[in-house]
C-alpha cells in the first residue's frame, strides 16, 4: 500500500523505527518527492519544514538511515519505516530521539525483568534459584521445553503448544542472560542472515 498524498506539497509524518530492535528512532515529514527519493535511494529523505527543502538524513553526519521496509497506516496518511541506522540518529549523538523508549517490545521488557530478578538476589525468585544451579541446569530446561514444544506441535494441541513455546522462550532468555548474550545481538545475526540471502 502506498501513502496517499493529496498534492505535491502535502506533508505526511514518517516514523522511523530500528529494524533490529523495534525502537522508535525519530519522526520526520515527507512530501511526495521525499517519499519517491527514499524508495529509489533506499535511504531516508525528509522534507525540512524549517528550511523548506528536501534533506537526506545523514548527508552531513554520515549517519544514514537505510530502510528495509515500510508500512502505511489505515488512513494512508502516515508512514512507518523500518531502517538500519549507520550511526546515531539524534543530533545529540544519542541512538534515538526517543532515548527512553524501550527496545524489543515485550520480550525486551522480559529480558530486563530477568536481569532485575538476578540483581535482587531474591531466593523466592524462580529466575534466581534456577540461575544459581548453573549453565548446565538452565540448558537442560531449554532442552526439556524444546522437546515438549515439539511434542505438542506433533499432537496438534494448539493451546498446549502455545504454553510450551512460552516456556521455551522464557528459559531461552535465561540461557542468553547466562551466556551474556542479548536479544539485540541475536536479532542482529538474524538480520545479517536475511540480508545475505537477499543479495
Amino acid at each position: 500500500m502506498e501513502p496517499q498524498f493529496i498534492n505535491d506539497t502535502q506533508l505526511l509524518p514518517a516514523i522511523i523505527q530500528n529494524a533490529l530492535t523495534g525502537k522508535v528512532l525519530m519522526l520526520g515529514y515527507m512530501n511526495r518527492e521525499a517519499f519517491t527519493l527514499t524508495k529509489q535511494s533506499q535511504t531516508i529523505t525528509f522534507f525540512s519544514r524549517s528550511r523548506n527543502e528536501l534533506w537526506t538524513k545523514g548527508a552531513t553526519s554520515g549517519n544514514y538511515l537505510r530502510w528495509t521496509s515500510y508500512a502505511v497506516d489505515c488512513d494512508q496518511d502516515a508512514i512507518l519505516f523500518q531502517v538500519i541506522p549507520d550511526g546515531p540518529t539524534c543530533h545529540t549523538g544519542a541512538a534515538s530521539c526517543f532515548e527512553n523508549a524501550p527496545e524489543l517490545g515485550f520480550l525486551g521488557g522480559l529480558e530486563n525483568l530477568i536481569q532485575e530478578r538476578l540483581t535482587s538476589a531474591n531466593e523466592d525468585s524462580y529466575v534466581w534459584r534456577l540461575t544459581q544451579k548453573g549453565t548446565a541446569k538452565i540448558a537442560q530446561k531449554v532442552g526439556e521445553e524444546a522437546v515438549e514444544t515439539v511434542i505438542e506441535a506433533l499432537q496438534n494441541n494448539s493451546d498446549r503448544f502455545k504454553e510450551e513455546t512460552a516456556d521455551l522462550l522464557f528459559h531461552l532468555l535465561l540461557l542468553l542472560n547466562n551466556q551474556n548474550v542479548t536479544l539485540k545481538e541475536i536479532t542482529a545475526v538474524l538480520h545479517q542472515r536475511n540480508q545475505s540471502k537477499a543479495q
